[in-house]
């Protein structure tokens, strides 16, 4: 019998993450070069807002399942006792305020929270996905996964850019010795740094020792970006190797197909108005730095020094819109863990990096300040199999 599952979403219209989501589950999607259904049944969906284009009443109709006014009725599938196997929780996009961290407060804690109210009223749970980021704040994400381990359900959650090919297919291998390690992303805050960190974290948690916790952080941006590359804080070839995996590269490229160093000619200072670096240092010493670099390239890469092996590089690939076939690389992730019951990678990875921004952020407000970060001593140990799409 397919597995039940429940849709708890801020909004479902086009392009929205539970359409993208939502909509494979309903028809199905291409996995390893074949169209796949899904060995799911959607039987309940509750949407928090219904903006113009909203299209839930409209999958509802077409697929043979009802729109709910609650959740807790979205998960008792208007009845009173939990009556699915699987909850689906997609809290992005939609209209809500940010705050003054430029955090947008997604609802994402306090839909998981009603979900645990029901698990814990009927005495069962089911397995949860959380898309993208637990939440804006640490405290609340950790509550999140205590939550699932104290009532004993599986919990996965994050993005698609650690599951979605790679280019070339670069998998570190598990226990290597990581000196240094640096990704290059694209967008804004706070929703596409999420995207950055959380892809450099699936590459360093493998390192030996797994995932230790971060000591410290800082955020700066501006020129003291490029001041910050002139002293040695992140590494100029680490970025060159990182910019060698773009298939987008932006400046005199687009202008005349030309090839271009972008570092080595000072070129990229003069591409990127706006860059933000972020350091974020373990507490095993690893140092690691995002580099937001808006103008320079459309796509996010990362670049590694491994003891003994030199640097190595890769590009996450994101295909275009409207598909988007990197959202089907993590829907199989998500039916995998709905159909097994366990997760395919550990919730820790998302746990980490949602603190790990906030406390950036945190110190962006405070000056570029560097803060210490007992709090985010999150250990966990990278899956020995390969979790991204390989063919």
């Amino acid at each position: 019998m397919p597995k039940r599952v429940a849709i708890v979403a801020t909004i479902y219209r086009y392009l929205s993450h539970a359409q993208h989501m939502g909509d494979r589950f309903l028809i199905g999607y291409p996995l390893h070069g074949r169209w796949h259904k899904a060995d799911v049944q959607v039987v309940s969906l509750y949407v928090d807002q219904k903006p113009k284009g909203d299209q839930s009443e409209e999958r509802a109709k077409e697929f043979g399942f009802q729109v709910y006014s609650t959740i807790a009725e979205a998960l008792r599938c208007g009845g009173d006792k939990l009556a699915v196997d699987a909850v689906l929780i997609i809290g992005e996009h939609g209209d809500y305020p940010r705050n003054d961290l430029g955090q947008v407060l997604y609802p994402r804690y306090e839909f998981f929270k009603q979900c645990v109210e029901v698990f814990e009223r009927d005495r069962r749970s089911v397995p949860v996905y959380n898309d993208k980021h637990l939440s804006y704040s640490f405290e609340k994400a950790k509550w999140m996964v205590d939550q699932s381990k104290k009532l004993g359900f599986p919990m996965l959650a994050g993005s698609s850019l650690p599951v979605t090919w790679r280019l070339p297919d670069l998998e570190l291998p598990l226990g290597c010795e990581i000196e240094e390690a640096l990704m290059v992303g694209v967008g804004g805050s706070d929703p596409m740094d999420y995207h950055a960190l959380e892809a450099m974290q699936c590459m360093v948690e493998r390192r030996k020792g797994g995932e230790t916790g971060v000591k410290s952080v800082q955020l700066i941006d501006g020129d003291a970006v490029w001041k910050a590359g002139d002293e040695g804080r992140w590494s100029k070839q680490l970025l060159v190797s990182a910019l060698s995996r773009s298939d987008t590269p932006l400046g005199l490229t687009i202008q005349d197909a030309r090839t271009q160093d972008l570092v080595g000619t000072g070129e990229i200072r003069k591409i990127v108005k706006e860059p933000a670096a972020y350091f974020i240092e373990r507490n095993d010493g690893l140092k690691t730095t995002l580099l937001m670099l808006n103008g320079a390239v459309r796509d996010y890469n990362f670049a590694a020094r491994i003891k003994g092996k030199g640097v190595a590089s890769t590009q996450f690939f994101l295909s275009p819109v409207p598909n988007v076939t990197y959202s089907a690389c993590l829907v199989s992730k998500i039916e995998e863990l709905f159909v097994s019951g366990r997760a395919p990678y550990p919730v820790e990875r998302t746990l980490i990096v949602s603190g790990a921004l906030e406390s950036c952020l945190r110190s962006r407000k405070a000056g570029g300040k560097i803060l210490k970060t007992p709090h985010l001593s999150v250990r966990y140990q990278g899956t020995r199999t390969p979790q991204h799409a390989r063919e």
